[in-house]
């Protein structure tokens, strides 16, 4: 049953989840995200155009507004679906801005910040992946969807062993494919050999 807590939230994280952490660090550079580097209004455009320390910034924040709203569902003892349901909000309001005429970047980071509350295990091996495999083929859309297979498989595995409730697992899994979905002209750019590489990281 929907509650007065349980829709405050899910709006508030949507709203969150809109404010383009990144493009606004990236403007503070002179840079509009929109037309520089990959297009993309994410941190690794940020790291690709502004450098290593202003990617930093945007990515804490972009993780953050999804991590905030997902723990406030989480302390006022929201049932573990409603909690998925605010974690989505935020990822929605990444992707699709009500600020940026309902456009956005791809939600790994906002995602992440979600199932860093949720699932604290999950989150880390996604970021122990994403930065193991940047490092190795510096190309960031590798590194995300790599990094979203393995939670997808160790939500699997956690929920088997009754480790994960259903309702977080099943965030893990639809995270998984919305990111793979968003992702989808960087997939057809790699099987074209095309796909945008950092050939400078610091």
């Amino acid at each position: 049953m929907l509650t007065i807590p349980h829709l405050a939230l899910t709006l508030l994280a949507y709203l969150v989840g809109s404010i383009p952490f990144s493009l606004l660090v990236a403007r503070m550079r002179g840079v509009d995200l929109r037309v520089a580097g990959s297009g993309n209004v994410g941190a690794a455009n940020v790291w690709r155009t502004c450098g290593f320390g202003p990617f930093v910034a945007a990515m804490s924040g972009d993780m953050l507004k999804g991590a905030l709203p997902t723990l406030a569902a989480h302390m006022v003892h929201l049932p573990p679906l409603a909690v998925v349901t605010v974690g989505a909000a935020a990822m929605l309001g990444h992707t699709r801005s009500i600020f940026l005429g309902f456009r956005g970047g791809k939600a790994v980071a906002t995602g992440g910040g979600a199932l860093l509350v949720m699932a604290p295990l999950v989150a880390l091996a996604g970021l122990a992946t994403w930065g193991v495999t940047f490092g190795i083929t510096r190309i960031s859309a590798v590194a995300s969807l790599a990094a979203a297979a393995v939670c997808g498989v160790l939500a699997v595995a956690l929920f088997a062993l009754g480790m994960l409730p259903l309702a977080y697992a099943l965030f893990v899994w639809g995270a998984a494919v919305a990111i793979v979905v968003l992702h989808r002209a960087n997939i057809r750019r790699l099987r074209a050999g095309t796909e945008n590489r950092f050939e400078k990281l610091f």
